[in-house]
């Protein structure tokens, strides 16, 4: 790892989490933590027009940065608490993190994951040697459970945010790009609960006051963004960013993002998978909806970071597999290189043929094809025909649809 002397001072009294708490996180977690890269991508720069880092988080054993607030805290037990044994409630990550290092220090953990998590995170939490119980249509509801259960157990409740020990342990991303990259001008960091951005905000502004610190959430859970602008926007329904949807944020963590972050985006379903294929397709990299709302963040409002060198970091990378098929689907359709078009022909031989060699000559490729005559209100002479096809873009798409309609075919996309 670098070097990771003590933050340099900066006025940051008050605070429940110091600068010097981060750099002894950095100690405590030397080794068994992976310092992950923070690269220069020099496509992404181009789209967007600014100078932008990545933070790959992802890269982590565990897939995710909460490993470094889990150990940190974990770490700080006493002898007969890690006989008592841990418990903690998480949509993913958190427990993975916790479940991990603690079968490392040989502690007992339970975790309690809401119904909806991912599997794939329900599955690695149970590889790590963790006891889990899937229960609760929310976090809230997950942890009021994890609490009580653990408490009639004597057990250690280790909170995923709103925990100094576990902030600081977070701050370490922060710590690290500030030593990798120092000329960074804004630092842009998904939020959850906060803790993330609570210890980088403190790490990076320790050591570059002047730097600009930018959060993301989903808008379908602006927790954060409600608590710091007094807002009422509902906090509901299924998104993509699952490990950042919150309903309410951290006390300790709202506390210090007031202080030190400068303002809070929200983004949509559309830009979040967006950001998840570009990173895949660009990158070559895999990051589940939260690791990739910085970037959606950026590719929604480029004018907002011109010129700027940006730092993003990707949180994590536990997505299920067939969620990124159905994400790189969805792209490739909102792009016009996939499309369903719904065409009403004669249903009489060669019909199907003649469509497939317009297609052909236009540069098409058809991907599936499905003839419907039962369930439709054509005439009985008629077929609905129903193609998948693939094109080079939006504009290959239109000259395709061109072709068809000079061919006197009523082609639409359906």
């Amino acid at each position: 790892m670098a070097d990771l002397s003590p933050i340099s001072p900066f006025d940051l009294s008050g605070l429940p989490v110091a600068p010097s708490d981060i750099a002894a996180a950095a100690e405590t977690i030397r080794g068994a933590v992976v310092e992950t890269p923070c690269s220069y991508s020099r496509t992404l720069s181009s789209i967007c027009g600014c100078e932008i880092w990545l933070k790959f988080e992802n890269l982590q054993f565990t897939s995710s940065f909460k490993e470094r607030g889990a150990l940190n805290r974990l770490t700080a037990l006493t002898p007969e608490e890690r006989a008592r044994g841990v418990i903690a409630m998480s949509a993913g990550n958190h427990a993975q993190g916790v479940a991990y290092h603690a079968k490392r220090l040989g502690i007992p953990a339970t975790i309690v994951m809401p119904v909806g998590t991912p599997m794939v995170k329900v599955e690695n939490t149970r590889h790590h040697g963790a006891e889990v119980v899937v229960t609760g249509a929310t976090l809230e509801e997950a942890a009021a459970f994890a609490r009580s259960h653990g408490e009639a157990r004597s057990m250690i409740f280790v909170h995923p945010y709103d925990d100094p020990l576990v902030i600081a342990g977070q701050g370490t991303v922060g710590l690290e790009m500030m030593r990798a990259v120092p000329e960074l001008d804004t630092l842009v960091v998904p939020i959850g609960g906060g803790g993330l951005i609570s210890g980088i905000g403190i790490a990076a502004k320790s050591i570059k006051p002047s730097l600009r610190i930018l959060g993301v959430e989903a808008w379908l859970y602006p927790s954060m963004y409600n608590a710091i602008h007094d807002g009422n926007l509902p906090a509901r329904g299924d998104t993509l960013a699952e490990g950042i949807a919150v309903k309410s944020p951290g006390k300790i963590t709202t506390e210090i993002v007031r202080r030190l972050v400068d303002d809070i985006a929200l983004v949509n379903e559309a830009e979040l998978e967006r950001a998840v294929a570009t990173l895949i397709s660009i990158e070559k990299t895999v990051v589940e909806g939260a690791g990739a709302a910085g970037l959606a963040a950026l590719m929604s409002d480029p004018t907002r970071f011109a010129g700027q060198k940006v730092g993003l970091v990707l949180s994590g990378g536990n997505i299920d597999t067939r969620l990124i098929a159905s994400v790189l689907t969805r792209e490739l359709a909102r792009e016009g290189r996939l499309t369903q078009l719904s065409l009403d022909i004669p249903d009489r031989p060669g019909q199907l043929a003649a469509v497939a060699a317009l297609l052909a000559e236009a540069g098409a490729n058809i991907i599936e094809v499905s003839h419907q005559r039962t369930f439709s209100d054509l005439p009985a002479k008629a077929t609905l025909l129903q193609l998948v096809i693939e094109t080079r873009d939006s504009a290959h798409l239109d000259e395709v649809m061109a072709k068809l309609s000079a061919s006197g075919l009523s082609a639409r996309c359906t």
